[in-house]
């Protein structure tokens, strides 16, 4: 079996990244693109770094997984119960382990609704508790909008909430691997969590990290607490490799520029435009002209913008 290295991988980001003119990569499945094995044993499918679309079947985020010598560990329930069933038959290619667990990276739809697939195997799946209310909450109209975007391709999919939930972490010694689902601190969504592999020095960082698409900014993310946990937790894990929750598998200094450094030169901006009388009409020009190659920089930025606005205007 062909196995792409994490060097080939890397220049691959950095030449051209998964935008939103690509078309899918692999035809033959619901995933937007083949599992590649990031380091040995560690596996993900890339998804499209574009907003959800019938064309990429609604895997616009990482599926990753670990293949531990006694069970798979998958992390993403998917964004259906067919890309969840899809990222199965995969992992049944390249291994005869079962996969014993799923973790949810937070508790937006693309993580969670696969879980309709998982919890029929049997698997049980771990969230962190802030993102399984989430999803209790939110994941009625989650399936509203994959109904409505992908139409038959989320045939069989419905809500399923984690089967277990935890506050600060969950430990799992598997076969060669300790796997330690971290819950950092507040940033991009509400239950977010890593999954951090000491041994190895990976980390599947979920939405915590971005690089080659423009982070969304959402009406409840407060930027300020994803820069404290961004340093008091994430940076001293001291990664070499990343696997974000959207593209490709990357190191620390890519994602520390367009995460880090996106939140702070947008906070900087609109802070002057606050400290100048400006008001919300204007934040929604800032300058972010740094970012404009950026995936959904159309979709993202002038919202973005507006709603630092809001939160900086009371801090």
């Amino acid at each position: 079996m062909r196995r792409a290295t994490l060097a080939v991988l890397l220049s691959a980001a950095g030449l051209a990244s998964a935008s939103e003119d690509i078309p899918d990569q692999y035809p033959a499945s619901l995933l937007y693109s083949k599992p590649v094995e990031v380091i040995p044993h560690v596996w993900s499918a890339i998804g499209a770094t574009a907003p959800p679309t019938y064309e990429n079947a609604g895997h616009n985020n990482n599926l990753s997984f670990i293949v531990t010598g006694d069970g798979v560990v998958v992390i993403n329930g998917g964004a259906s119960y067919g890309l969840a069933k899809a990222l199965h038959a995969e992992i049944k290619v390249i291994t005869d382990q079962p996969v014993k667990l799923v973790f949810n990276e937070n508790g937006q739809g693309h993580a969670m609704l696969g879980n309709s697939y998982w919890a029929e195997q049997g698997v049980p799946i771990v969230a962190h508790e802030d993102a399984a209310a989430e999803f209790e909450n939110h994941g009625g109209s989650d399936l509203d909008t994959a109904q409505r975007v992908t139409k038959e391709q989320a045939e069989g999919t419905s809500v399923v909430l984690p089967t277990e939930t935890f506050s600060d972490a969950y430990l799992v010694e598997m076969g060669g691997f300790r796997i330690e689902a971290r819950y950092l601190g507040p940033a991009h969504s509400a239950g977010d969590i890593v999954v951090w592999l000491p041994d190895q020095r990976l980390v599947i960082s979920g939405d915590m990290a971005f690089h080659e698409r423009m982070l969304p900014i959402f009406p409840d993310t407060i930027t300020a607490d994803w820069l404290e946990t961004w340093d008091s937790a994430f940076e001293p894990l001291e990664a070499s490799y990343v696997i974000p929750g959207h593209g490709h598998p990357t190191n620390m200094d890519q994602v520390r520029r367009y995460t880090k450094g996106y939140l702070e030169h947008l906070r900087a901006q609109i802070r002057a435009h606050i400290d100048s009388g400006g008001d919300l009409a204007g934040a929604y020009y800032v300058d972010q002209s740094a970012y404009t190659h950026l995936d959904t920089f159309e979709e993202l930025a002038t919202k973005n913008a507006g709603r630092v606005y809001e939160q900086m205007e009371w801090e």
